[in-house]
């Protein structure tokens, strides 16, 4: 008995012309041919059979979908909090237990955060951030770290004050969970980063003080009326 050769339907159609395995040097007509006859056989109508094999051969340029970076929709509200025009709609981009640390204070959930940038108002006749540029890392599918590079400037008392920074989101879902502002570029002190654990532990207790005293001073996180 003569062993038979089965070869699948898809070798014909997904396979480059010329570089066919069973048919080095398959021309198109003959592709075309095969096609056509290996449907008929199936009961497979020619046309049906010529749109499954561009879909086919199509599907690996296809496959490719670019996606929209997350840090695109959370940029423009983090420049309105800097800017002191904040919105409650702009907290939204932070998660329920999202925290925010800088230099001054350390805050926890989103009603410490809204007293945090609330305040800058208070204190600055301006401020905003006037120069930035922006990575993104993936940490995981739905975790990402966005690093914004800046300069921010504060008008006080008729006074202009720049300072560079370095502001670290930390993303999970789409949510903001983590938000560090490191003033100089230089990494928050505290008992992990200060050598005397005690020390580090005390800048933390400080920070948290401010931090208290402040949302108390902004009415507990209260969005403005106006």
């Amino acid at each position: 008995m003569t062993d038979h050769l089965e070869i699948p339907l898809f070798a014909f159609f997904c396979v480059p012309l010329g570089k066919s395995p069973y048919f080095p040097t398959l021309s198109i007509t003959n592709s075309c041919l095969i096609s056509k006859k290996i449907a008929m056989e199936n009961n497979i109508s020619p046309k049906d059979k010529e749109d499954e094999t561009r879909e086919c051969c199509s599907k690996e340029s296809c496959e490719y979908k670019p996606t929209k970076p997350v840090s695109d929709d959370i940029i423009p509200h983090i420049l309105n909090l800097y800017g002191s025009c904040a919105t409650p709609r702009d907290f939204e981009i932070y998660a329920p237990n999202a925290s925010f640390e800088d230099p001054l204070m350390c805050s926890q959930g989103v009603k410490q955060i809204k007293s945090a940038f609330y305040s800058l108002s208070k204190i600055f006749s301006e401020s905003r951030i006037v120069e930035y540029s922006v990575k993104e890392n993936a940490m995981s599918p739905k975790k990402q770290e966005i690093l914004i590079d800046n300069k921010q400037n504060y008008k006080f008392l008729g006074k202009s004050i720049d300072m560079i920074s370095l502001i670290k989101l930390y993303v999970e879902d789409g949510k903001v969970v983590r938000h560090e502002d490191w003033w100089d570029k230089k990494p928050l002190r505290n008992r992990e980063t200060i050598g005397f654990p005690l020390a580090g532990r005390f800048m933390e207790t400080l920070r948290r003080g401010s931090m208290l005293a402040t949302h108390a001073m902004m009415g507990f996180g209260k969005d403005p009326t106006n």
